[in-house]
């Protein structure tokens, strides 16, 4: 299992980055990002802490990238939070997508598939265009295990096989029972309607290949 997208104490998960880890150990993960939520007042705080998780990576066997979640930040600021992320050393770029169930601003979608992210997440009712965008650009797009933002995991899923983009699936894990091995995320990503091509690239050769891009 890899995992590109969980939080810790550092935003609002409920478990210090070596918890979040060791649990991920425990099902089988072989990568996790921890990519709490960031906005211009606590983005170096936050990965500042980060940078200091790699003593994890030492005794346990498991990559542990350092990463982000740019949340709820206006359309307009979010290309240069994304590279300022990126110079404090960001391996990990998620951008909090419009999900139906809080009130993200229009245009974040759009706005976030413009700027040098990696993963969009929880995309919701996204568009053909934006869908492009992320293709064009090479973007993930967020399958979802996290209740709620789950609501259209249908709807991306079908709009992201009819334009051809690439997929990931995350937990957004929050506290320790969100976490979930390879067989739960597989569920999820046949539940939203992808075949089992799609299904294997989702849960392993995408998130794999992100990985190895940044880890080489």
């Amino acid at each position: 299992m890899i995992d590109l997208h969980t939080h810790s104490i550092f935003s609002d998960g409920e478990l210090i980055p070596a918890e979040l880890v060791r649990r991920a150990v425990t099902h089988g993960y072989s990568a996790i990002a921890i990519t709490d939520h960031v906005d211009f007042t606590n983005i170096e705080f936050v990965l500042d802490a980060m940078k200091k998780t790699s003593f994890l990576e030492e005794e346990w066997d498991i990559s542990v990238l350092r990463g982000v979640e740019i949340t709820h930040v206006p359309p307009g600021k979010i290309a240069a939070l994304a590279t300022k992320a990126r110079s404090l050393g960001s391996e990990v770029i998620v951008v909090h997508g419009e999900t139906t169930v809080e009130p993200v601003a229009s245009g974040t979608n759009f706005a976030a598939l413009n700027s040098d992210i990696d993963i969009l997440a929880h995309p919701g009712l996204i568009t053909e265009d934006e869908a492009e965008l992320a293709r064009e650009n090479g973007i993930l797009l967020e399958i979802t295990a996290r209740a709620g933002h789950n609501r259209t995991n249908g709807h991306v899923a079908r709009i992201a096989c009819e334009i051809g983009c690439d997929l990931v699936v995350n937990t957004d894990a929050h506290a320790p029972d969100d976490l979930i091995p390879d067989a739960v995320a597989q569920i999820v990503a046949l539940g939203s309607g992808l075949s089992e091509r799609y299904v294997a690239a989702a849960t392993a050769a995408n998130p794999r290949r992100l990985v190895e891009s940044v880890r080489g």
